[in-house]
């Protein structure tokens, strides 16, 4: 009996993600049991260069010695205390110190919490019920955030999830990202209504999809001007793509809220609500939003957070950037030579690939804008490039749908490894037929 086998028997799926289970590929996934630097091994020894990064905290590549000891410090202290610790605190102020605009911090264990509670305190600050969220824009599976676009501009919407009351997706305006036209529209529709308008500050779920430039600030800028509040998720993106996340980044534009995970976590299970202090006092105990967790701000979380906040200086930047850059490029110029359409789709650090021509799939840019752009790419070029990569030594994001993500562990081996890896990908990707 195979590993997936026993998962399968005990496990629905298999997995306890779906997305690890291969379905976007085909085949059954890879269990891992070590990771170190840029490499991760499987249950039957094999190793891979890793370009999945536990989906973005492993910016400084996988356990990083100074990481394993502040946990392992951590730890020796005790797993858990139900009370506060310095650590919280710490964690918190560097998030503050990155980020300006987060005056307040609120430590919680996932990205799904952080973004369910950063509704909460929106629709309690404004006293409205509505939410604006972009069709292929993921902020985490609480129940009014999985709706499906509607059939018009500021349709609301419909469950997206078995499971999910109608009246719960109907609280939600799903619009398509990049469309400024529709956002207005929508508040016209819905004056005084609307609470407020989350985006990821640049895609990341639907493949890379960024903003369009003065995208964010727009937004914000109209949801203002009707009294609603600006949402910027980047659990993605927050400390990943430069010091300050895509905020930091991009800049022109102020967030009322914003929503943190992955790299301030470094791998443990650490999120974080953040914002203006007058909004961020609504919760409790300060004010009459009630969130709270047992394991929030868990003391050997927040030390692998801090430790790799504190890592993350200029110059792991500077080597995630290049690396980005180095591999990214390849992959155009390999599938390119084998006459394979594709546009690379960055976001800082993060790249995807959407295979196809504006032309063939009528791309309103060089690459996709938004999510139905996203979903008329030939993803059936993606499982056999996969494989043949998998077959090189190279692990990627098991989803045409999904960020690449790199790291500073990233050395010239590791990059040279995915590099001779690319032609037979390219070509198996070129041989690749729909259906």
């Amino acid at each position: 009996m195979t590993l997936f086998d026993r998962a399968a028997a005990v496990i629905p799926g298999g997995v306890n993600s779906p997305v690890r289970a291969f379905n976007g590929v085909g085949g059954d996934p890879l269990f891992l049991v070590s990771a170190s630097g840029p490499r991760v091994t499987d249950s039957t020894g094999r190793e891979y260069v890793d370009l999945v990064g536990s989906w973005g905290p492993a910016l400084l590549g996988h356990a990083h010695p100074e990481v394993v000891a502040a946990v392992q410090e951590a730890a020796a202290r005790g797993l858990s205390f139900g009370a506060p610790t310095p650590g919280e605190i710490e964690l918190a102020e560097l998030i503050r110190d990155r980020v300006g605009v987060a005056e307040l911090v609120r430590l919680v264990s996932t990205g799904t919490e952080a973004t369910m509670t950063a509704l909460r305190v929106a629709r309690a600050f404004t006293g409205r019920d509505l939410i604006i969220k972009f069709a292929g824009h993921y902020h985490g599976h609480s129940d009014g955030l999985l709706a499906e676009a509607g059939s018009g501009i500021a349709t609301l919407s419909l469950p997206g999830s078995a499971g999910v009351p109608a009246a719960f997706a109907a609280q939600t305006i799903v619009l398509g990202y990049n469309d400024l036209a529709a956002v207005q529209a929508a508040f016209a529709a819905h004056p005084g209504r609307i609470a407020a308008v989350i985006t990821e500050a640049a895609a990341a779920n639907m493949g890379v999809v960024a903003p369009d430039s003065g995208f964010n600030a727009v937004v914000a800028e109209i949801a203002h001007a009707d009294g609603a509040l600006f949402i910027a998720d980047e659990v993605l993106t927050g400390f990943r793509v430069g010091p300050a996340g895509w905020w930091g980044l991009e800049g022109g534009w102020t967030p009322d809220l914003l929503t943190f995970g992955k790299v301030i976590g470094g791998g443990l299970p650490v999120a974080a609500l953040a914002g203006r202090a007058d909004v961020m006092r609504m919760l409790a105990p300060a004010g009459p939003v009630y969130q709270a967790g047992t394991l929030s701000g868990n003391p050997v979380a927040v030390a692998a957070g801090a430790a790799t906040l504190r890592l993350a200086d200029g110059g792991v930047y500077s080597r995630v950037d290049a690396v980005a850059d180095t591999v990214a490029s390849a992959v155009e110029a390999a599938l390119t030579a084998e006459g394979v359409p594709v546009a690379t789709q960055r976001a800082g650090n993060l790249f995807s690939f959407a295979f196809g021509s504006p032309a063939e799939q009528g791309w309103s840019g060089p690459g996709p804008r938004n999510y139905d752009e996203v979903r008329a790419a030939q993803a059936w070029r993606y499982p056999p490039f996969f494989h043949a990569m998998l077959d090189a030594g190279v692990n990627l994001p098991p989803s045409a749908f999904e960020a690449w993500f790199v790291s500073a562990a990233h050395d010239d081996a590791a990059v040279e490894q995915i590099l001779a890896a690319l032609p037979a990908a390219a070509r198996a990707a070129a041989a690749a037929t729909p259906g």
